[in-house]
């Protein structure tokens, strides 16, 4: 768990399920544009919203790991889907793809239905708020 983030939960309210309520930051502040599910030469390999989600969620960790960030540097994510039945259907590959990646991190969340992305084969968005931890003078 990063020092530069510190989970907020009401004492007196239900435990949060796969995200949580709200995240204290400190530290350098990256914010990552909204991530598609298509690869570094922006093409698409697949229409499975499952699986876009999970190109998705690495563009999001390049970003993260460019600016010298960690997976659980993150501290907001808003997922945009263009299908909520799909994302409900694709929950399995989706957990699969976060525990891969982010194991049991679950930053402050929300995921929003839209009607549609700038890209038409676009299924999923990804965008992020990310506390990036200081860096030493070595490096």
């Amino acid at each position: 768990m990063s020092d530069r983030l510190q989970f907020i939960q009401p004492a007196d309210w239900a435990p949060a399920k796969g995200y949580s309520n709200g995240v204290l930051v400190r530290g350098p502040t990256l914010y990552v544009a909204g991530q598609i599910g298509w690869n570094s030469k922006q093409q698409f390999e697949t229409d499975d919203l499952g699986e876009q989600f999970a190109q998705a969620l690495d563009n999001v960790l390049a970003v993260v790991h460019a600016a010298g960030g960690v997976p659980t540097d993150i501290a907001k994510m808003t997922v945009y889907v263009t299908d909520l039945d799909a994302y409900r259907a694709s929950t399995r590959s989706i957990g699969a793809a976060w525990r891969t990646r982010l194991g049991k991190h679950f930053p402050a969340m929300a995921l929003v239905a839209v009607s549609g992305l700038l890209e038409p084969r676009a299924k999923v968005e990804i965008e992020t708020i990310v506390a990036i931890g200081h860096k030493d003078a070595t490096g």
